[in-house]
C-alpha cells in the first residue's frame, strides 16, 4: 500500500495541490492541506481500501483539514471566519466534481506562478517548486546557486501574490500575448523535468511529460500562436523516443542505440505536421529550432542516416538567437559526429573552461565519450568521474558506472 499511495503522490499530487490553491485561496494553506490529505491516505486506505476517485477523495480530504485548522483558529482569531465561510460550496461537489475546472486548475497554477508581479527568477522557482514537485535543494542544484536563495525567492514570491490579491484565474485573452513567453518557457521546464528527471530511480516522470502536453493543447486552444506549435512539436517528438529510452530493467538507452521500432510513429506525424505550420512564420521560435532537430532525429531509419550537417546547422542558428552554453554543447556533440571526435574535444573544452557548465554532468559525460574514442581512456575515466560526482539521477548514475567498468577491463 505504502508503493501505492508513493505513486499516486507522483502522480496526482501537483494536480491536487492546484485544485486545493483554488479552493483555499492560498499557497502555504493549500500545501499543508495537501500534506494532510495524503497522510490521511496512509492512515485509512490500508484499511478501507483504495477509492475510486482518488484525485476528489484526496481533494476533499484536504480541504476538509484545512477547514478544520481554520475552526481552531478562529477561537483566537475572529479575521478568519469570513475564510471558513468561504471553504463552504452549496454543493461540495461542485467545485471537486468539475472536471472542467479541474484540468484548468493546473493551468491557473502555471498563470500565477508566472505572474510579472513576480521576477523572472522567481516565477522559475515558483514554477518549478509547486508545479514540477522539486524540492528546494533540486531546484537549487538545477540553477547552480544555494538553497536558501531559492527557498527566499519562494517566500518572497508567495508574500507578492499575497499582497497583490493576485486572482487564481487564466488571465482574459487581450492579457495572453504579453504572458506567452514565460508560460511557454515554464511549461518547457516542467516537460524537460518529466523528459530527463533531474534526480531519482527514473529517467522519465511520465506524469510531467504528458501534463506538459496537455497545458501546451490547452493554451494552444486559449490563444493559437507558432511558438505553442513550435513548443507542442518539440515535446512530441521527443516523447515519441519514450518507450525506446529504458531497457527492460529500466535502464537508460542512448538514442543511436535505442530500438526505433518503439518510437511513437502518430506522435512524430503530429510533431512534423505541428513544426511545418510554425516553420512557416516569419520569426521561428527557439522551440521551433528544437523541434526542427528532434524531427531529424525521427526522420532518420537508422543512426548512420541521421543528418548531422543540418542539425548542427539548427544549434549555430539556436546559439545566434539564444545564446546557451547547453546549446552550444549540444552544437559540439554534432559537430563531432561531422568533423570527428577531436574537433568536438576541442570544442568542449573550450565551453568548460567557461566555467558556466563546470557541474553540469552532461557535459562531462559528452567529453568522457570523445576521449573514450579517441582511446584515451585515463582521461576518460577521470571524465566519467566527475560527470558521476554530479550525477543525481540513478539510471544514468548506472550508465557512467558501466563506462567507467568497461574502460577498467579494456584497461587491465
Amino acid at each position: 500500500m505504502e508503493r501505492v499511495i508513493e505513486e499516486i503522490y507522483r502522480a496526482q499530487s501537483r494536480r491536487v495541490l492546484a485544485t486545493l490553491i483554488r479552493l483555499l485561496g492560498d499557497f502555504d494553506r493549500a500545501e499543508e492541506a495537501l500534506h494532510d490529505a495524503f497522510a490521511a491516505a496512509a492512515r485509512t486506505w490500508p484499511r478501507d481500501g483504495v477509492p475510486a476517485n482518488t484525485f476528489a477523495w484526496l481533494v476533499s480530504a484536504g480541504r476538509f483539514r484545512a477547514i478544520d485548522h481554520i475552526r481552531k483558529r478562529t477561537r483566537f482569531d475572529a479575521s478568519l471566519r469570513d475564510i471558513e465561510e468561504s471553504l463552504y460550496p452549496q454543493t461540495d461537489e461542485m467545485e471537486i466534481g468539475d472536471m472542467d475546472t479541474i484540468h484548468d486548475d493546473m493551468l491557473r497554477l502555471i498563470f500565477i506562478c508566472c505572474h510579472p508581479v513576480l521576477t523572472g527568477e522567481a516565477q522559475i522557482a515558483m514554477a518549478l517548486r509547486e508545479v514540477c514537485g522539486l524540492t528546494t535543494e533540486e531546484i537549487a542544484h538545477a540553477f547552480l546557486v544555494p538553497a536558501p536563495t531559492v527557498a527566499q525567492r519562494i517566500v518572497r514570491a508567495k508574500s507578492k501574490i499575497r499582497a497583490a490579491g493576485i486572482p487564481y484565474e487564466v488571465p482574459s485573452r487581450g492579457e495572453l500575448p504579453d504572458r506567452l513567453d514565460r508560460v511557454l518557457h515554464v511549461i518547457y521546464l516542467v516537460f524537460n523535468e518529466g523528459y530527463s528527471a533531474s534526480s531519482g530511480e527514473q529517467i522519465v516522470r511520465t506524469d510531467l511529460v504528458m501534463e506538459a502536453i496537455r497545458l501546451a493543447r490547452l493554451v494552444a486552444d486559449l490563444l493559437p500562436h507558432p511558438d505553442i506549435s513550435g513548443l507542442l512539436a518539440l515535446m512530441l517528438l521527443q516523447d515519441s523516443r519514450r518507450l525506446a529510452r529504458r531497457g527492460i530493467d529500466g535502464e537508460l538507452v542512448l538514442l543511436a542505440d535505442q530500438d526505433r521500432g518503439k518510437w511513437d510513429l502518430q506522435k512524430i506525424a503530429e510533431g512534423q505536421q505541428l513544426l511545418g505550420t510554425a516553420m512557416t512564420h516569419e520569426e521561428i521560435s527557439v522551440y521551433t529550432l528544437q523541434a526542427a532537430i528532434a524531427a531529424e532525429h525521427a526522420r532518420a531509419r537508422t543512426p548512420e542516416e541521421t543528418d548531422w550537417r543540418r542539425i548542427a546547422s539548427y544549434y549555430e542558428l539556436l546559439v545566434s538567437a539564444q545564446p546557451s552554453p547547453i546549446a552550444e554543447l549540444n552544437r559540439a556533440v554534432a559537430v563531432a559526429m561531422i568533423d570527428g571526435p577531436a574537433e568536438g574535444l576541442r570544442l568542449i573544452d573550450a565551453i568548460l573552461e567557461g566555467g558556466e557548465l563546470g557541474s553540469y554532468h552532461l557535459a562531462h559525460s559528452a567529453r568522457a565519450d570523445l576521449l573514450r574514442r579517441l582511446g584515451k581512456d585515463d582521461e576518460a575515466i577521470a571524465a566519467y568521474q566527475t560527470a558521476l560526482s554530479f550525477c543525481r539521477q540513478v539510471p544514468e548514475q548506472a550508465f557512467l558506472r558501466k563506462r567507467l567498468s568497461e574502460l577498467s577491463t579494456t584497461k587491465g
